[in-house]
């Protein structure tokens, strides 16, 4: 990878909606060469997608927690199991299998600490591979670079 492509991505993960003619002028490269570059690195998988950026609290999610998990069974069946519970948890917005005390470290998007508790209860806690589970309440979010 070479300098126009790390400015390319740089600037793509900023403001993934700008022009091609925006980026090329801030890359200092013609269009149709930015434009081949933008391609090869969608084609090459470099670029997976393009989001938008969601205002959480406009869409009612009030409440962020992180939530370690740790599971009564290390095989891999169980973690698959749990994987698959997860997949169909829609509170949960990430899902990482994780080194050190626990299995997996979620993100869990919610309305309130009600809402929370009832999938606390509800989800969590109806999942047979889960032993245990310890939360871990977002305050503030001074950077979220995502």
């Amino acid at each position: 990878m070479d300098k126009y492509s790390e400015r390319i991505l740089r600037e793509l993960k900023l403001d993934g909606r700008q022009s091609n003619v925006e980026l090329a002028d801030k890359i200092g490269l013609s269009p149709s060469a930015t434009l081949r570059r933008v391609q090869e690195l969608e084609r090459s998988g470099v670029i997976k997608g393009y989001r938008a950026v969601l205002d959480k609290n406009q869409l009612g999610v009030g409440f962020v927690a992180y939530v370690t998990i740790g599971l009564s069974n290390h095989s891999k069946a169980s973690q698959q199991q749990f994987e698959a519970h997860i997949q169909r948890a829609d509170e949960v917005t990430e899902c990482h299998n994780v080194t050190g005390s626990c299995e997996f470290l979620l993100r869990v998007e919610t309305a309130d600490l009600v809402a929370y508790k009832r999938f606390h209860t509800d989800v969590l806690g109806e999942i047979p591979q889960v032993d245990s589970i310890m939360t871990l309440v977002v305050m503030d979010t001074p950077k979220d670079a995502r």
